[in-house]
């Protein structure tokens, strides 16, 4: 099947860096640009959520971690940002690997605004988030005609702190919320939910490494 698809995947020039998002965690996720691009490599900056079968699709690459699991250690933000200019001044073809998609919840566009004052060549490769993917594994729809005319994508890392999201407007709206990183503080969402009005009937789901073999659903 897939050579009968007309896909020819682009060039990763020398001194270039492209941002892919790595999927949910299985590697059958994985669009055809990263894996691709994953081909290509030569350096390959990758984030702790990304699978192990697809960090090793980049054999020819060295490898640098940067960690971003929660509570864990990782490498600050600009620190990632500086290895990746400089691994881009020398000349190396880069990848910034990272789970679900780049541009959602990943940091991607402060990686993307830092590359382009330094004028550094880069190329964003979507890939499927996480939160829309577990909701499909999970058979429950993000939307559905009749009931909802939205979703909401929300983090949970800064519940509690000066950075935390207005979980009462949320609430007011009605409509489904997916809270990422959201494990951590999941009782003190929850209260502030309920207590912006949201029904305790309404139905909710708590998945955890999702489309992976350690995935965990619990339904309530």
């Amino acid at each position: 099947a897939l050579a009968r698809l007309n896909f020819k995947p682009r060039q990763l020039e020398p001194g270039h860096v492209w941002l892919a998002g790595a999927g949910p965690g299985d590697p059958g996720c994985l669009t055809l640009e990263a894996l691709a691009a994953l081909g290509q490599c030569d350096a390959l900056v990758y984030d702790a959520l990304v699978s192990p079968d697809v960090v090793a699709v980049a054999a020819s690459a060295e490898l640098f971690y940067a960690g971003k699991r929660g509570r864990q250690p990782s490498m600050k933000q600009e620190d990632i940002t500086a290895l990746l200019v400089r691994l881009a001044r020398e000349g190396r073809r880069v990848v910034r690997l990272k789970g679900g998609d780049p541009y959602v919840f990943g940091r991607g566009g402060e990686e993307a605004l830092a590359l382009a004052r330094e004028n550094i060549p880069f190329r964003i490769l979507s890939g499927l988030t996480s939160g829309l993917s577990a909701l499909a594994g999970a058979g429950i729809p993000a939307t559905m005609r009749g009931i909802n005319k939205a979703v909401i994508l929300a983090t949970g890392h800064a519940a509690g702190t000066d950075d935390d999201l207005d979980w009462a407007a949320i609430a007011r709206t009605g409509q489904p919320v997916v809270v990422y990183m959201g494990m951590a503080n999941l009782p003190l969402i929850s209260a502030s939910l309920l207590e912006g009005g949201l029904p305790p009937s309404t139905p909710a789901a708590v998945i955890v490494a999702a489309t992976t073999p350690q995935e965990r659903i619990v339904v309530a």
